[in-house]
This record gives C-alpha cells, structure tokens and sequence, in this order.
C-alpha cells in the first residue's frame, strides 16, 4: 500500500514546481499510518485560542476530513489578519470577540499562542462559570502542565505536534492529567491523529524528549536536505534537480524502512557495498562525528525545552546531576577549562545516562 502511495505521490510532485511543492497543503496520498476520515463531530464546541500556522494545521484536516462541522469551531487571535482568513477560507467558521467569549462553553480549548503571552492577565480573561467537562489541550513546547492551573479547568492535555501536520503528516506526542476518563482520552487521540500520527505517554518528560525528536526533528532533516541539495548544485545538477533526487530519496528511504520495519543500521548496509561509492561516503560521515553532532543536538533540543519549563537541564552525556556541581556545557562554550569537559572515552554508564 505504501508502494502505490509513494508511486502516486511522486506522479503529482513531478507535476509541481519547487515554489509550489513548498506550500502548505493537504497531501493527496494517504498512507496507512495517516488518519483517515470520520462523520459527525467531536464536540459541540472546538475553541482555539490563536490561529497561527500550528492551529491552521489541526483546524484545516479536522474540518476537511470531517471530524468537526466548521460552525463548531470557533477561533480567537489578537491578529484579526489571521481569523480573517481562516473565515474567508471556512465560511462557517466562528470568531470570538474575546477569549472570555471564546472558552465559555467550549468543550475543547487548544491553547496555540507564544510561550510568553502565558500570564496572570492571560488567565484573567477566563471566565469562572466554563463547561465542568471542558478540556484543555495545550500545543506549547516547553510548557508544562502546571503551568495551565490557573486556567481553571482541572482537565489538561499537553501536546507536542511538529510542523509536517500542515500536511497532513504530523506526528504528535501528547499527555494528560489523571482526571481524563478512557473514552475522554479517546477524544483527544482522534482530535490529534486528524493531522498525522498520535502517541500518548503517561508521563510527562517524554512529552519533552519528543520536543527533541519529532518535534524539532523536521528542522534537522530540512537542513540536510538543504545540505544534500547544495552539494548537488555544486557538482552540477541544477537546483531543481538536485532538489527532486534528494527529496524523493528521503522520502522513499522513509517509507521502506516503514514497510521493512528492519533496522536502521541493516537497510544502510544492505546500500553499502565493500570499497564502493556508499562506503567511501560513510566514511567521511563517521570520521566527521554525523552520529555525535546528531546526539548532541538531540540532547541540546532536550535540555532547553527543560529550560522553558523551568525544570533542571543537568542531564544527559557530560552533565553533573549534582545541583552544587552543575556545569550547563554547550557545544559553543569554548571559553570553558577543558577540565569542565570529559576527556575519555571511558566514562561508566552512569556518566553517560
């Protein structure tokens, strides 16, 4: 199925330009780890609370595929620029004067403003007589659930989504507080999975390790991509090209090692020949330390969503669990005694945890 897919999807893409392709839209494939449609509606009331790209990219598949009649959802921003457009693009789709007006009697609210808009005015604009079962679903990165009590509204979901949702191709991380009933937690996983993939954890930190992975993953994979369209450029492909060898490549070596489910390392080596082409290119990787770079900005991403919680960031390879002994490392800190850095290779297990 992931064959046909992937056939059908590089048909449609050959017949766009670049610019085109670059636009957010809605995929015309549809895999099988993509949600499908649905009938009916999720709740009475869809309230969002900002409508910047991230909540354009949940509103649009939850109205598209059915999931919520767009007179059932409702939208607020302080830019009346953006829910302008949302309303020239669903005609029915409702916008709040305030955000009092907003979560009144709103089952779901998805909280989808700036980190730092997060504050005693903001929570004073809700009001003290919500619905008793309303939710509320934050899209925030480094936002911990404690910091949405003040809202009011004992039930709270945080979520961690990534850009690919404006796709329809997202992949999600979301967890909840104890009070949210099985069929309750149901609702939100079909809310989530409208524009991609959704995992539920219990616990909250792998809500922030996947801000490292699947969150500000696709980041890392645009800059190799970036990386691999430009060496194409210089050995002299034209850039169109070097960009369809390289996006169709990532998404072909994606979709195989879904449909294999084998390992990473055995696919790579099934490419790589003895002395070839694949293995001289390795080579070069390894020896420039690709999988350490990767390890430590998948590290870094970590700690600093810690950071925006305002958790401990001590943690991970090289770092002191000993809060009078804490030393923050970054990669950039080159100004710091190389006695504050491990030297050896034989650091315990513990060490490296």
């Amino acid at each position: 199925m992931l064959r046909t897919s992937f056939t059908k999807l590089a048909t449609n893409t050959a017949s766009r330009s670049v610019a085109a392709a670059a636009a957010p839209r809605s995929l015309d494939w549809n895999p099988r780890w993509l949600s499908s449609s649905s009938d009916g509606a999720l709740c009475d009331k869809l309230a969002f609370i900002g409508t910047g790209k991230m909540a354009q990219s949940m509103i649009r598949p939850l109205i598209q595929k059915g999931y919520q009649p767009e007179d059932k959802v409702a939208i607020y921003d302080v830019s009346t620029s953006s829910t302008k457009a949302m309303k020239k693009e669903f005609g029915q789709i409702q916008i709040a004067d305030s955000i009092s007006d907003l979560v009144s009697d709103a089952d779901y609210i998805v909280c989808a403003v700036k980190p730092q808009n997060i504050n005693e005015k903001f929570w004073q604009q809700f009001p003290s007589d919500m619905k008793a079962n309303a939710t509320f679903i934050s899209i925030m990165a480094g936002v911990p659930i404690e910091v949405f009590e003040p809202s009011g509204i004992p039930k709270i979901v945080r979520a961690m989504p990534n850009t690919p949702a404006q796709v329809g191709a997202g992949m999600t991380v979301w967890t909840c507080t104890p009070n949210l009933k099985t069929g309750e937690r149901d609702d939100v996983q079909k809310l989530l999975k409208a524009f991609g993939e959704a995992i539920f954890v219990d616990e909250e930190k792998y809500v922030d390790m996947s801000t490292s992975i699947s969150g500000s993953g696709p980041a890392y994979i645009f800059m190799l991509m970036e990386a691999m369209i430009d060496a194409g450029v210089h050995m002299g492909f034209s850039r169109d090209v070097a960009t369809k060898l390289c996006y169709h490549t990532l998404l072909g070596s994606t979709l195989y090692a879904m449909e294999t489910k084998e390992h990473p390392a055995l696919l790579r080596n099934m490419v790589t020949s003895p002395a070839g082409t694949t293995a001289s290119a390795i080579y070069e990787l390894e020896n420039g330390k690709f999988r350490v770079v990767i390890n430590d900005a998948v590290w870094a991403c970590y700690r600093r969503s810690l950071e925006m919680g305002g958790h401990d960031s001590a943690v991970g390879p090289g770092r002191s669990v000993d809060p009078e002994k804490q030393v923050i490392h970054h990669h950039y800190n080159k100004g710091l005694p190389s006695s504050e850095f491990p030297t050896s290779d034989s650091d315990s297990e513990d060490e490296r945890a």
